[in-house]
């Protein structure tokens, strides 16, 4: 069975794309969020490759993919880079399951940017106003005082800032994988590059077209999430207006590293 890998890449408008795929049958495209990688999907993906060929990569910006000092990583621009992937691999209408930021990026790519999904899922998703974490919020007031931090002190922040999101442990092994792009010389830039060049006017623009989605839609959340309460993704359900909510119990923000089993049930009984 194949596992989570990085072997293809893909020029986008954003960047040089970092991206895999693995499995045979209907096409489907997982989204991650900030700070993650594609690599928090690696324990699910073995098993929707048993059904599905699944697509995922990093964003612009993430993970293995290209950091640059200049670069625009904003949920504009992750919107249409993702349009950008889905033709990068001649996808036309693929079942997408999408996760914080990649909720938002997912639904501009829809919404916006024309394109078709069979089946959308959204999971724990930024998608409402108003989003960001306490420390978030802070961080972005107050960029200049971040950059330039030592090493230790920044690997520390990461790590605290990725545990915040956390209801249940993960392994140490993928706590590091987690962080470790963030902890090299481009990627300590562009942690800090994300936290200013958020801004809710991305999501503002799509909040009034939720009752416009094209395909079947299911809201699954991390009843436990620290960091979007649960109230907001009920809330985000109801706006969408359709009969598919799913509460997941005893798991965070991260679903699909704290309680993957959970996840595939939540999904099986959608996909």
């Amino acid at each position: 069975m194949t596992e989570w890998n990085l072997s293809e890449e893909y020029q986008t408008s954003a960047g040089l794309v970092s991206a895999g795929s693995s499995g045979d049958g209907p096409d489907l495209v997982v989204a991650h969020g900030w700070p993650w990688s594609s690599f928090s999907w690696h324990r699910i993906i073995p098993e929707l490759s048993k059904t599905y060929k699944v697509h995922w990569y990093d964003m612009p910006g993430y993970g293995q993919s290209e950091k640059r000092a200049d670069q625009r990583t904003s949920l504009d621009v992750q919107g249409e880079v993702f349009a950008e992937m889905l033709s990068n691999w001649n996808l036309k209408q693929p079942t997408v399951i999408a996760h914080d930021f990649g909720g938002a990026t997912t639904l501009r790519a829809h919404l916006i940017h024309g394109c078709e999904f069979e089946r959308f899922v959204l999971m724990n998703v930024v998608a409402m106003r108003p989003w960001g974490s306490a420390f978030f919020e802070h961080v972005g007031k107050h960029i200049e005082a971040f950059i330039g931090l030592p090493d230790h002190i920044h690997k520390a922040i990461v790590v605290a800032y990725i545990q915040g999101a956390l209801a249940s442990e993960i392994s140490e092994k993928e706590l590091n994988q987690l962080a470790a792009p963030w902890l090299t010389e481009d990627g300590n830039s562009s942690f800090y590059r994300q936290f200013a060049q958020a801004d809710e006017r991305y999501t503002a623009e799509v909040e009034p077209l939720f009752g416009d989605i094209r395909c079947p839609v299911k809201v699954i959340w991390g009843e436990d999430d620290p960091w979007i309460p649960i109230e907001r993704g009920r809330a985000l359900h109801e706006i969408i207006g359709q009969n598919r909510f799913e509460v997941m119990h005893g798991v965070g923000h991260l679903p699909q590293l704290e309680s993957p089993e959970t996840v595939m049930r939540a999904l099986s009984s959608f996909l």
